[in-house]
């Protein structure tokens, strides 16, 4: 029972913040997802997908409203601002 506990704590903590808005000093860049893509995704903003949104809906697929939720509005984290016009938002870059 106890390392179920642990488990779970384990997990609730490694998935509690699942998608977080980018903050800079003039604005905020929130999450998209594939519902709202055109209206808030950035072309200055680099993007990866959010595990933690990937995980719950799957865990969530039965409720079918939560899935649609991340996926559909959440599913993509702001990252960091693009260094220039040329930025591929690739490890490299």
């Amino acid at each position: 029972m106890k390392r179920f506990i642990a488990v779970v704590v384990a997990l609730s903590i490694l998935l509690s913040g699942c998608g977080h808005p980018l903050n800079t000093e003039r604005m905020t860049y929130p999450t998209y997802g594939l519902f709202n893509e055109n209206s808030d995704k950035s072309k200055n903003v680099c993007y990866e997908i959010s595990a933690g949104n990937v995980v719950w809906s799957i865990i969530l697929i039965e409720t079918i409203v939560f899935p649609v939720y991340f996926i559909g509005w959440s599913i993509y984290n702001p990252v960091r601002m693009k260094r220039g016009p040329d930025d591929q938002c690739t490890f490299d870059s």
